[in-house]
């Protein structure tokens, strides 16, 4: 048996711990022994939508404890970091090989916990936008996850980035990462008008944000929209969409994206970027699993900026 997170609608957080049988691994699967996982605003959120019981998580860091039968993939003894569509807040997981990548000593189990979901997001969300040199980029939620990997690749990529904050203080987060300009408060996006118009948005907000982000797009620009912690509903000046011509809403699920990405090959580069300090895990706390239902709850009530990760004791 072991220790798992499910869904119970009875905890503050609705998550709480529950043992269960060990995993089995399929022949292209791994067993890992989980150090650490880092928690997503999404799948917090989304506890109270799901069954009771079932099992949420999707970011983990650990060591193999049984490879995979085919031969495939990180062999015994390995650190890796993967990611899961659920369950990944167990103390052990069966994870498919092409989930899964092996990661240097150097890296921590920490660091590594924060870039499966946050970090691929950003990624993927950025190569929609092409050679970014030169190119300037609009970024919302700047402070989260995947705002702030994506800050932090973009840079790097030679774009010119402007990214949004709630308040000053957030803000400043948002600069130390990079951002060229920052813009605070949401209800001021439409001034943002002022340093585009933007060949790549990153939107996350969605309702009036998205609608108001959409005429900014310069000829040819893409909206990548990665999220909706506003509102899932936005009304759109459709005659600006199409009398502007050429302009793309691209709507962006990380687990149709997996479908056609090589994971493991991008979780090596992400993690190659941390150890080389070109990206920087922004790990604004560190807990204990055991305190799932605190952190959980600080997280959905937006108290703290960047990552949340677990340790498993």
């Amino acid at each position: 048996m072991i220790r798992t997170i499910v869904v119970d609608p009875h905890a503050p957080s609705h998550l709480a711990f529950k043992e269960v049988d060990a995993p089995q691994p399929k022949p292209w699967e791994a067993l890992v022994q989980v150090k650490a996982v880092s928690l997503n605003r999404g799948e917090v959120s989304d506890a109270k939508n799901q069954e009771i019981s079932s099992r949420p998580g999707w970011d983990f860091a650990g060591i193999v404890i049984e490879p995979a039968e085919n031969g495939a993939g990180p062999q015994k003894g390995a650190r890796v970091v993967g990611l899961l569509p659920k369950g990944a807040w167990s103390e052990q997981v069966a994870a498919p090989v092409p989930l899964l990548a092996e990661i240097p000593d150097k890296l921590t189990f920490t660091e590594a916990a924060t870039l499966p979901v946050a970090g691929l997001t950003a990624l993927y969300a950025l190569r929609k936008g092409g050679l970014l040199l030169g190119k300037r980029i609009f970024i919302t939620g700047s402070n989260g996850g995947v705002g702030l990997f994506a800050h932090q690749l973009a840079v790097q990529s030679g774009a010119y980035v402007v990214g949004t904050a709630s308040t000053e203080e957030k803000a400043e987060l948002v600069r130390e990462v990079g951002s060229d300009e920052v813009i605070i408060g949401y209800s001021a996006i439409s001034s943002a008008s002022k340093f585009g118009p933007y060949d790549l948005i990153i939107e996350s907000v969605g309702g009036n944000t998205l609608a108001a982000l959409l005429p900014q797009l310069a000829p040819q620009g893409i909206c990548v929209a990665v999220g909706f912690s506003s509102s899932n509903t936005a009304m759109i000046d459709m005659k600006n969409m199409v009398t502007s011509g050429g302009r793309t809403l691209y709507s962006f699920f990380l687990g149709e994206e997996l479908t056609r990405q090589s994971v493991a090959d991008d979780l090596s580069l992400l993690a190659r970027l941390v150890i080389d300090e070109r990206l920087i895990p922004r790990i604004q706390v560190e807990a204990s699993w055991t305190e799932i239902d605190t952190v959980a709850c600080n997280l959905k009530e937006r108290k703290f900026s960047g990552k949340a990760v677990l340790h498993l004791d």
